[in-house]
């Protein structure tokens, strides 16, 4: 009420004229006259003096025109500068990604972007901790997994295949599976995606002995290479070490379930242009086809079109 009290008492003093600030605002003469007076008992002052021929501004009601003039012109301004937001992307692009793909993609990406929106400017995260977008102030937040809270909107980046591997040194050492039954019981080096007790292999749950457990692929590839145990890793994170025989692809035909990957975000309502801008520039550069991310080869070659 306060706002649109301001807005006709501010119209019928620029109008001089009841009935030209009614039919300014679409509105009947009547209605206007009783929002005046409603105003004026609210607050407890008379702001107008009213003859047959005209409108007089008292002294305190030229002050409440003074300033009910100066809120209508900011507010003006504001929602200029919000449609400008909307035009043109701009402002603080507040982002967070787990580590490996910030390092990957990300920084790539996003200063590609940056480059083509120069108004924008940026804050990066890159952790392995799961981030609440409406608890930190976060745009867009990078995750793997769909988040479970139903009131942010997650927004699928790609799926990464993923592969059992292992060094040679392990496999002389504990013999090589050929079956998906032959894998059970042994050691195991497991990431979050993974089941602490188990792999998911063609849908069916495969017993493993747990020997390390961490949140990094980087981290667990590395302990594979040295002979911990085989892992389910990304393509993306092995076929250098694979294509070096560093690493041994165990079960080839035998599905694992895929990492996926989402931009979360907390609603598309009411979404700044840097959000969706963004959004939009990041499933355009990330190297994917078919929902898939690419294995590195093609990658290297689109990202270096970017």
């Amino acid at each position: 009420m306060g706002l649109d009290d301001a807005l006709i008492f501010t119209r019928v003093v620029e109008c001089h004229s009841f009935t030209q600030a009614a039919q300014s605002l679409g509105m009947q003469k009547s209605t206007v006259s009783r929002r005046i007076a409603l105003l004026e008992e609210r607050l407890g002052v008379r702001l107008l003096n009213r003859t047959t021929r005209k409108l007089r501004l008292t002294e305190v009601g030229l002050a409440y025109y003074e300033r009910c003039r100066q809120i209508m012109l900011d507010f003006a301004e504001a929602e200029q500068a919000v449609m400008q937001l909307q035009q043109e992307p701009s402002g603080l692009l507040r982002v967070t990604a787990p580590i490996e793909f910030g390092q990957l993609f990300l920084g790539k990406v996003l200063g590609s972007f940056m480059r083509q929106y120069p108004q924008i400017t940026a804050e990066v995260e890159i952790t392995s901790r799961n981030v609440d977008p409406l608890e930190e102030g976060v745009d867009i937040a990078i995750m793997i997994g769909q988040p479970q809270d139903s009131t942010l909107i997650a927004r699928k980046l790609f799926e990464s295949a993923r592969r059992l591997c292992a060094s040679p040194a392990y496999l002389a050492a504990h013999g090589t599976p050929r079956t998906v039954e032959a894998l059970a019981g042994h050691r195991a080096v497991l990431l979050p995606q993974d089941s602490q007790r188990y792999w998911m292999l063609q849908g069916e749950s495969v017993p493993c002995q747990r020997v390390l457990y961490c949140n990094n692929i980087t981290f667990a590839r590395e302990a594979v290479l040295a002979g911990a145990g085989i892992a389910a890793l990304p393509l993306m994170f092995t076929e250098p070490a694979v294509r070096r025989g560093e690493l041994i692809e165990l079960l080839p035909e035998a599905r694992l379930p895929s990492g996926e990957i989402y931009a979360v975000y907390p609603s598309r309502r009411f979404q700044a242009m840097k959000v969706k801008a963004f959004l939009d520039f990041l499933m355009r550069s990330l190297p994917v086809q078919e929902g898939h991310l690419l294995e590195p080869a093609a990658a290297s070659l689109i990202r270096s079109r970017l």
